[in-house]
């Protein structure tokens, strides 16, 4: 029968999207994928009374007007804060006094949009903002996008699950890279960039932009079979079809968090994803919840945060990028320097407004600021003797590429060149139209 052709089309795909996207571990080919995926949407046109809101086919974006506020059936809190590793210990030497000693889980704290999702008998139902933890915004559309989001699970299970959506740094760098030679507006950091795709109206922008999710606890309605504690709770939700933080590690006490702490101070440079911390909590569920909340924040978990990263530096020149559509931006040469793992000779200067707020001045040693960002910025210049000796910058008056006097344009920060023949413009056209959002072509000469 078709609908058992459907079924088992289903299933096939949404398992192959839970290796590819959860566990990294592809099972078919790209080719394979393509030809069931054809075939399930071919079915379902056929036979509309057959689609269901758990088919791969719909995670297709559309446009809404607004989004709608949903009150959480459970809150969302806040977290405490240490940025000591005495005060990591302290916090949990007043547990052990009341409690006795307790295990303890460790996860990388991820720098993204906390959202809610809840699921009913196994398929995906809703999806809300964090918003102000009492009240958020339903952008269940948005979120059926992100392909690391179950829309059916491999149990029945009646769960609201919490989660942390995320843009990885190779897609962020990829994002603000087609945006610079576009002309259009960089995003500061991950967690902006994931924000800003994951509250678009249109969800066919949100399906463009390469969101993941990592889920960090689960709440569930059949709480008498439910796991007891919080690391076999996360193992539970791994086997359900859930994106969890591969990272994550069981500590029999403080010391062994602290490790985890100095660990992962050293070893997050290297991941695709912007982690500012770690949170440690109490692994009892029993445990929490006789320690409670305070009026925002659980007891029983703290938020280890990594020191932000910024440096010095000397900023050499500021060269000028013009995009399609001819707005031209300023970049800061720098002396290369060693910021947040990698080596930084390049940092964003935004606009020309931005750099006459911080009176940069080709010459003067800046700050510049990495934290959880991925492309650096400069946010201060050293108000020495020095800076003042310099020649105080001035905006280009005629685009560098075609001498073409630059315009501004009501309500815009941005200088533009107008030439629709200027090279740098055209070249940035070429760029556009063979880049991966419109013809998608590899190669071109």
């Amino acid at each position: 029968m078709v609908i058992d052709r459907i079924n088992f089309l289903k299933d096939e795909i949404n398992k192959a999207n839970y290796k590819y996207y959860v566990e990294d571990n592809p099972s078919i080919s790209d080719f394979e994928y393509d030809k069931m995926f054809a075939e399930l949407k071919k079915l379902e046109e056929e036979n509309p009374l057959f689609v269901t809101p758990d088919s791969p086919t719909q995670r297709v974006g559309s446009v809404s007007e607004k989004f709608f506020p949903h009150k959480h059936k459970y809150r969302l809190y806040s977290l405490d804060n240490t940025y000591e590793y005495e005060d990591l210990e302290d916090w949990y030497k007043k547990i052990v006094k009341e409690y006795g000693e307790q295990e303890l889980v460790c996860e990388l704290k991820i720098d993204g949009l906390a959202i809610a999702l809840t699921y009913e008998n196994g398929c995906f139902v809703r999806g809300v903002t964090r918003g102000d933890g009492v009240t958020g915004e339903d952008i269940t559309n948005n979120l059926k996008t992100i392909k690391a989001i179950p829309l059916k699970l491999f149990e029945p299970a009646s769960l609201e699950v919490r989660g942390e959506v995320f843009m990885p740094k190779s897609s962020f760098e990829k994002l603000n890279e087609e945006n610079l030679k576009n002309g259009e507006k960089l995003f500061a950091n991950p967690r902006n960039a994931a924000a800003g795709s994951i509250r678009q109206l249109d969800s066919t922008i949100t399906a463009k932009r390469d969101l993941s999710i990592f889920t960090y606890t689960g709440i569930f309605a059949d709480a008498k079979d439910a796991p007891k504690t919080h690391y076999d709770s996360m193992m539970y939700l791994k086997k359900l079809g859930f994106k969890i933080n591969p990272n994550i590690r069981l500590c029999k006490d403080a010391k062994e968090a602290v490790e985890y702490c100095k660990e992962w101070d050293e070893k997050r440079f290297g991941l695709d994803y912007a982690t500012d911390g770690v949170v440690v909590k109490v692994n009892s569920f029993a445990v929490q919840q006789e320690m409670g909340f305070t009026s925002r924040a659980p007891k029983w978990a703290t938020a280890f945060k990594f020191p932000p990263e910024e440096v010095t530096t000397v900023l050499k020149n500021i060269e000028t990028g013009i995009g399609k559509t001819g707005a031209v931006t300023p970049v800061a040469v720098l002396e290369p320097v060693q910021l947040g793992g990698s080596t930084v000779s390049r940092a964003s200067l935004h606009n020309f407004d931005e750099v006459g707020r911080l009176d940069v001045r080709i010459g003067d040693r800046v700050l510049v600021k990495k934290a959880a960002e991925i492309i650096p910025k400069v946010v201060k210049v050293i108000d020495d003797e020095e800076h003042f000796k310099l020649k105080p910058y001035t905006p280009p008056e005629k685009c560098p590429f075609c001498e073409t006097k630059l315009t501004t344009r009501e309500g815009e920060v941005n200088l533009y060149c107008e030439n629709p023949l200027c090279p740098a413009k055209v070249k940035s056209k070429i760029e556009f139209w063979v880049s991966k959002d419109a013809m998608d072509i590899d190669n071109i000469g």
